[in-house]
């Protein structure tokens, strides 16, 4: 495999970095104490197409594939961990599904909505006693005529409160069964359509994660994705794409650690001599950026398959494995070079440290892609 940077991923990774230094760094703490979701800085976003990366231009997207698409959310996570994992969510998990399994009606309602982020979107799988046993999730939609009755609720979903859209997978047969799941688009302001408890996080705090609540929620038929029954199987093709961002989101935070140890291993002096001139660092710094270019190439191994349509579910799964540890493992060298300051909030590789857990616990656990890895191997 051979996968070489052109003219437009530089252009386009020029244009995000300016972007991330003017319109994020300057605030990126202030948000992080406050927990707060800056909706206006994904309007922004929305405005140069970064919020419908891989939406056909037809329906008001930017058009580009996965190698433009990592550029975009590692470079945002090399400066905000939070910012990056919405940009991520909102393109991959509620925009993808509806892109890739949609119908052509709900595709031109909502996909332009959406590129643009007039519409945040959320994606509600994972409930308070199904995380990795998605199958088992006890939210159901019962028909009734021409609608469908929701109840139950789901939690950790990003953007449940400020999203406009959410696309939520329910129980439509026997729990357990494959089969027995469906897929709906649901509008923020819909009868019995509520949000929850907001969650006090470790990390990523900008990046809103909270409850979606069902209370008798009447959906019309129209807003059902696919066929009735498809449901949790178009969520595990999405969750494919979506290992895929979420490596792009280990990797920018992993790159943003490793520059930043760099940067201060070159200033912070000891000795009488910086410290980056002791080999216990240098050694280091060399782990640090071997891990990042060996994830990396994972990375990008499971993106050109995806643009070629090919299936990656193994390399996907090996690709977020990967980078999410890695993000882990840098991030916390990174600190350690730092020493007593890498523990403080006035430098930024706490905040690294901090956001990279995520990735090993977001849209699959490290255990799950190890699962689905060794399955993929053993076929």
């Amino acid at each position: 495999m051979l996968i070489k940077e052109n003219e437009n991923q530089r252009m386009i990774q020029q244009m995000v970095r300016d972007f991330a230094e003017k319109e994020i760094r300057p605030k990126m703490m202030e948000w992080d104490e406050s927990q707060e979701f800056p909706v206006e800085v994904f309007k922004k976003l929305g405005n140069l197409g970064l919020m419908g990366v891989l939406v056909p231009e037809e329906y008001g997207g930017s058009g580009l594939g996965y190698f433009e698409y990592i550029t975009i959310v590692s470079e945002i996570a090399q400066v905000c961990g939070s910012i990056g994992l919405s940009v991520a969510a909102h393109n991959s998990l509620c925009t993808g599904h509806i892109l890739y399994h949609g119908s052509e009606e709900q595709k031109k309602k909502y996909l332009p909505k959406l590129a643009t982020a007039e519409f945040i979107g959320a994606w509600g799988l994972t409930e308070t006693g199904t995380g990795s046993d998605a199958g088992g999730m006890a939210t159901t939609a019962v028909k009734d005529g021409d609608y469908y009755v929701l109840n139950g609720s789901k939690n950790f979903i990003t953007h449940a409160i400020s999203g406009d859209v959410a696309v939520v997978i329910a129980r439509t047969g026997e729990k357990g069964d494959s089969h027995g799941m469906s897929a709906f688009i649901i509008e923020k302001g819909t009868p019995g359509f509520t949000s929850g408890k907001k969650e006090n996080k470790l990390g990523m705090r900008a990046s809103e994660t909270a409850e979606l609540i069902f209370n008798n929620c009447r959906v019309h038929k129209d807003q059902l994705i696919g066929e009735e029954g498809k449901g949790f199987i178009q969520a595990m093709i999405v969750l494919d794409g979506g290992r895929i961002s979420i490596g792009a989101l280990g990797l920018g935070i992993a790159k943003g650690a490793l520059n930043a140890a760099i940067k201060y291993s070159k200033e912070r002096e000891q000795f009488g001599k910086p410290i980056s001139k002791f080999q216990g660092i240098a050694f280091k710094l060399a782990d640090m950026a071997t891990k990042i270019k060996a994830s990396e190439m994972l990375l990008l191994e499971a993106a050109d398959k995806k643009n070629k349509h090919e299936v990656m579910t193994k390399e996907g799964a090996m690709a977020k494995y990967m980078t999410s540890e890695v993000a882990v493992e840098v991030s916390t060298d990174a600190v350690q070079i730092f020493g007593g300051y890498g523990y403080t909030k006035d430098f930024p590789v706490e905040k690294f440290y901090r956001d990279s857990k995520l990735c090993t616990i977001g849209e699959g656990t490290s255990e799950i892609q190890k699962l689905v890895i060794s399955r993929e191997l053993l076929k």
